[in-house]
């Protein structure tokens, strides 16, 4: 079984052009991440569609490829990158044996443990490996206030308990404790939020970007949704760590105070 990390990395975001390149600590983003990444997988290539990041990437010794501009989602230019470097007959021998981990490019703190929570999700039983998809989910706890919990910004996810399969996606709080008042939910009940780091196996990935937008994925604005909604199982793993992703200036000025760079 081999792992390989692709990091999706786009210089064009309405909230925060040009990310990927921004300095924290005197490293840019998008080399943080690498360097994370590459302390776990011996494999790692960040896919972007712009030449200053392609640039970059090259400028510190990092593998990376060039994809196309009109990609709606990381999904979609995660198979671009890995079809580059790899060859049609190197696919048809080991596609079934080799899991792609899509790995957020804003998000410079992801911890090695992330990674190898997604990696257990897969088991090589006599050269078959059963799950297609995989990501990761986090507790919330009393420590977490109502205000995240019903945060439409933080996907929900419910999963079964036996195989550890996610059932529902979705921005609403699920699952609604009926009859609890809204001030016990965190105690009451048992809440997961989603952390948006995904697995698949490579053949998984080839099939699943044919997809056609589903009902309730429109609906949330939830991808995975289109995979559950046709067939697929996705394998949930929890982690007790949450990474600081950047979508906006202000993540970033919060992610340096955090670690003491300014």
């Amino acid at each position: 079984m081999k792992f390989i990390g692709i990091i999706p990395a786009r210089y064009a975001s309405t909230r925060f052009p040009g990310k990927p390149l921004v300095e924290i600590g005197g490293r840019t983003m998008i080399r943080r991440v690498y360097d994370q990444a590459k302390q776990v997988l011996d494999t790692v290539v960040v896919a972007t569609d712009d030449e200053r990041i392609y640039d970059h990437v090259e400028s510190f010794g990092g593998n990376v490829v060039m994809t196309r501009a009109d990609h709606t989602c990381g999904t979609d230019r995660c198979l671009e990158a890995y079809n580059a470097i790899t060859t049609p007959q190197w696919r048809a021998q080991n596609d079934e044996q080799t899991i792609i981990i899509n790995i957020q490019g804003d998000e410079p703190f992801i911890q090695p443990e992330q990674i190898h929570a997604l990696q257990s999700c897969f088991e090589d039983i006599d050269g078959y490996i059963e799950t297609e998809i995989a990501t990761l989910v986090k507790p919330f706890t009393e420590e977490d206030s109502l205000d995240d919990l019903e945060n439409p910004n933080t996907p929900k996810v419910v999963f079964d308990e036996v195989n550890h399969y996610a059932m529902l996606f979705s921005r609403s709080v699920i699952p609604y404790l009926r009859n609890v008042d809204k001030s016990q939910w965190l105690k009451a009940g048992k809440h997961y939020r989603h952390i948006g780091m995904y697995a698949y196996r490579a053949d998984v990935l080839a099939k699943i970007t044919t997809l056609k937008q589903s009902n309730i994925e429109l609906c949330e604005s939830l991808e995975q949704m289109r995979w559950l909604e046709n067939g697929y199982k996705i394998k949930v793993a929890t982690c007790n760590i949450t990474s600081i992703g950047i979508d906006t200036p202000e993540d970033l000025e919060n992610a340096k105070k955090l670690i003491n760079l300014i």
